[in-house]
């Protein structure tokens, strides 16, 4: 049997079996020490309950970090619904699904506002709204900003460009060597960016039906297990997490690792396994938290207003690496104290 590995420094924990769908459903809440929490619900295949769980305690943990590196007045929140390996959440049952999430997320208060996260979608956070106020993402059509995939992405780019700057002292792109592990809404929508400013493009997915993508963009293609080991300027992680284990960081053939999927290390000694052979590493909570920004922002915020947040994620990173370099640290530590330093003066605050 799985066991939850996660070390529980959270607020909240709230796992139940839905009255409706009968899956297991899982929401943690971190921390709401700069405001109700906020992050998206997954829907994913665990092996076992525990798994999911916790996958939430985890990825709420990560959501505190990248809504406090963000400036956002949130605290880190996570859902998950469980389901079983080798089942799909489809007609009936997913309706029932999200009801039940929506059921869970309404008796927290107000303390976790939901979204989408992976296997969700916009038409699925009207659901949820069914039942309650505390959700983000709707779809446009009901006066929602609809799916931040995009805004992720151009918070990705901000980042690429500043570590490409802070490698080589220039942020183009064209000519760039770029390898994306992932062609789902924000990997696709990023390959496509970069593709259109010159870039060097390898990418790869487990869903071979991406190809047509790659053709399209003139991109190199090659199998998920073989990405890491192609030469490049920067690798982009964009798939699901863990995939910077030990043997793929020591086999990593790229000068940096500047991706939008959560919980790219395996382990939490990964960064000091990047730094220890040159790789520079954009830690993924602050990457990609241009979804987090879009949805946290106000609905009619004007888009130049909106690019400019998310081009603040290049101004944080910057920081970042700064930090890294003055006091010795990985960039994963120096985000740490930066984060650490928020929540402090924010304590502090309510305390005065």
């Amino acid at each position: 049997m799985s066991e939850i590995t996660t070390p529980f420094e959270h607020e909240h924990l709230s796992v139940v079996t839905g009255r409706r769908s009968g899956l297991v459903i899982a929401v943690a809440v971190h921390s709401t020490v700069l405001g109700p929490a906020l992050g998206g619900c997954r829907v994913w295949n665990y092996p076992s309950w525990q798994d999911a769980v916790d996958d939430a305690l985890r990825l709420s943990q990560g959501m505190t970090f990248k809504n406090a590196l963000a400036g956002l007045d949130a605290g880190g929140g996570k859902a998950v619904i469980h389901l079983p390996i080798g089942e799909r959440l489809e007609d009936e049952r997913r309706r029932a699904a999200f009801l039940d999430l929506g059921d869970l997320v309404e008796q927290l208060g107000g303390r976790y506002r939901t979204a989408e996260d992976v296997g969700v979608t916009s038409a699925d956070m009207a659901v949820v709204a069914e039942q309650t106020a505390h959700v983000v993402g709707l779809p446009p059509e009901t006066g929602g900003h609809g799916d931040p995939a995009r805004h992720t992405a151009h918070g990705v780019y901000a980042a690429i460009r500043e570590t490409l700057r802070r490698m080589d002292g220039s942020g183009a792109v064209a000519g760039r060597r770029m390898t994306i592990a992932g062609l789902g809404h924000v990997g696709s929508s990023l390959a496509e960016q970069l593709a259109a400013e010159g870039a060097v493009l390898t990418v790869c997915d487990v869903n071979p039906e991406r190809r047509d993508l790659a053709e399209r963009l003139g991109a190199a293609w090659v199998e998920p297990a073989e990405a890491h080991r192609v030469d490049a300027d920067v690798f982009i992680p964009a798939g699901v997490g863990g995939m910077l284990s030990p043997t793929v960081i020591e086999e990593l053939a790229a000068r940096a690792v500047v991706g939008p999927a959560n919980n790219q290390l395996l382990r939490p000694d990964g960064a000091e396994q990047l730094a220890a052979r040159g790789i520079v590493y954009a830690p993924d909570f602050l990457v990609n938290a241009g979804g987090v920004i879009f949805l946290d922002a106000p609905v009619d915020l004007p888009r130049a207003q909106l690019d400019a947040r998310l081009d603040g994620i290049a101004d944080t990173l910057r920081s970042v690496f700064d930090v890294a370099e003055r006091e010795g640290v990985t960039t994963v530590e120096a985000a740490s104290r930066i984060v650490a330093e928020r929540l402090a003066r924010a304590r502090t605050d309510v305390h005065v």
